[in-house]
């Protein structure tokens, strides 16, 4: 039996982070589907550059994705029902409550196990382990300020 994970996040400006959580997912498993957000659902932090079909297009190459996938623009357990995964493998520094959604997996039928990947450590000290601060180091070296 095949066994099958989902990561998920929203995979703006694709940095050694991202890598390394994919990476660590695609170890648990035969099958990596990535669940990429949809801009209009990203509302914890600010709305990714890039538009949606881009970030799912490169996250799909590489190639420790099987697919990668546009999240449900209402409901972010839609395609984790069509998935059907085996493990969820959550972001280390992702916002969401592992409990929480435990419990809304298992109130929808869903039997999977939910976990975090480790953060990556820096390997160098100018290294950018996050989207914003790279938006932020582009900003700065154009001679442009940023909002935060």
């Amino acid at each position: 039996m095949t066994r099958r994970v989902v990561a998920q996040g929203t995979f703006d400006l694709v940095h050694p982070g991202h890598v390394h959580y994919l990476s660590e997912a695609a170890a648990l498993g035969e099958e990596l589907h990535v669940i990429v957000a949809r801009r209009q659902n990203v509302t914890h932090k600010e709305p990714p550059v890039l538009p949606d079909r881009q970030r799912r297009d490169v996250i799909d190459a590489l190639g420790v994705v099987t697919e990668a996938h546009l999240g449900h623009t209402e409901d972010i357990f839609v395609p984790i029902e069509r998935i059907d995964p085996d493990v969820i493998v959550l972001g280390h520094d992702q916002h969401h409550d592992d409990d929480a959604i435990r419990e809304a997996l298992a109130a929808r039928g869903i039997d999977c196990e939910v976990t975090r990947a480790t953060p990556r450590e820096k390997r160098y000290e100018e290294e950018l382990l996050s989207t914003g601060r790279i938006v932020d180091r582009i900003l700065e070296s154009r001679g442009c300020e940023s909002d935060e």
